[in-house]
């Protein structure tokens, strides 16, 4: 599967079910868009592996506006550090989706 690496700032997103996200760049999110077809769940969700500060996880993206949104685990959160305003390096890989 496709495999990114990107920085990205951290937002948080304070609607009725808080959380953080790290939103993707343009030009990855470009790429994505395009093989969404093969890889999208339902509503546009993609899975991916993620890691971030050396923690991997599993995670989906959403998409949002012109890109997608990486949502950053509690979990991880906590294990690295993370919280809104940072900026973030991420090594993603985008998975096949389970039918």
């Amino acid at each position: 599967m496709s495999e990114f690496r990107f920085e990205a700032d951290v937002i948080h997103w304070r609607g009725p079910s808080p959380y953080f996200f790290a939103p993707l760049p343009l030009d990855h999110a470009e790429e994505i868009r395009r093989l969404s077809k093969l890889l999208s769940y339902g509503w546009g969700v993609i899975a991916v592996d993620a890691t971030i500060g050396g923690v991997p996880f599993y995670t989906s993206l959403f998409p949002k506006d012109d890109t997608y949104l990486l949502p950053l685990k509690d979990a991880v959160r906590k294990k690295t550090g993370i919280t809104a305003g940072d900026t973030i390096a991420v090594e993603m890989t985008l998975r096949p989706p389970r039918r």
